[in-house]
């Protein structure tokens, strides 16, 4: 989940082109995309970029690394139970010992004690893992709030959503959860405040094509085939349903 943030923060406070643009076999909804893209836009210039500048401007750097830190260990929760749906024991280790160590000797993981002592971070979420058994992305799906994704990750994101709760530990109730999960927000944005100088060109393309290669490159551990390359963002792989028409009658269906 917060990979997923991180890419759409990542993306936003970029205005997007308004004319019209023909569906692409990766990328059949362009026209609701682009919209929804401008919406994320839209939020980001209105609360999140000015907010995040007044964080930057006024917290310490070794702050902001503690926040970071934080909110990093938390995400071993997921980390722990994707790497186990995956089989991945040695990573399934390294997560497990890196929360314990962090979570204790780091403060609640402020320090990353643990990446001192050479433990490496496996980040992996629920999408990845419904990859990594074989399910094709399906179409890529920019969501409101959430940014790019597809209709693998945004289903995995719900599933993930619901199954892990990474601030349970912490007893928290819901208004404490919901500042936990704005200060994550606003931490993980300041982040990427520099980040908008790299994008070129059309910047809706530019962003849906690097979240595609990511993701692609994520869930096969950066060893992706040549052939699954493209097929990662083909609407009409076979692993969604039966036969080439699984995703709709006619490809003009997905295009309005």
């Amino acid at each position: 989940m917060r990979k997923m943030m991180s890419v759409w923060l990542m993306s936003l406070g970029l205005a997007c082109s308004t004319m019209s643009f023909a569906a692409t076999e990766e990328d059949p909804w362009e026209g609701f995309n682009r919209s929804m893209f401008t919406f994320n836009d839209a939020l980001d210039g209105a609360v999140l970029k000015p907010i995040s500048k007044g964080y930057k401007a006024v917290t310490p750097t070794p702050v902001q690394k503690g926040v970071s830190n934080f909110f990093s260990n938390l995400g071993e929760i997921g980390n722990i139970t994707n790497n186990l749906l995956q089989g991945k024991w040695d990573q399934t280790a390294s997560s497990t010992f890196r929360f314990l160590i962090n979570s204790t000797a780091g403060w609640f993981g402020i320090f990353d004690v643990a990446s001192e002592l050479g433990l490496k971070e496996y980040d992996e979420d629920f999408g990845q893992t419904l990859g990594h058994w074989g399910l094709s992305s399906g179409p890529y799906l920019v969501l409101p709030f959430f940014g790019p994704s597809t209709v693998r990750d945004g289903s995995g994101l719900v599933a993930e959503y619901i199954a892990i709760d990474e601030t349970e530990y912490l007893d928290l109730n819901n208004k404490e959860e919901l500042a936990l999960l704005g200060l994550d927000v606003i931490q993980t944005r300041a982040r990427f405040l520099n980040a908008e100088g790299m994008i070129v060109g059309d910047r809706y393309s530019f962003v849906r094509d690097v979240y595609l290669q990511t993701r692609a490159f994520e869930v096969y551990d950066g060893n992706v085939p040549a052939k699954t390359s493209t097929q990662e963002s083909n609407p009409r792989d076979d692993s969604w349903g039966d036969g080439e028409d699984s995703w709709g009658e006619d490809e003009s269906s997905w295009a309005e």
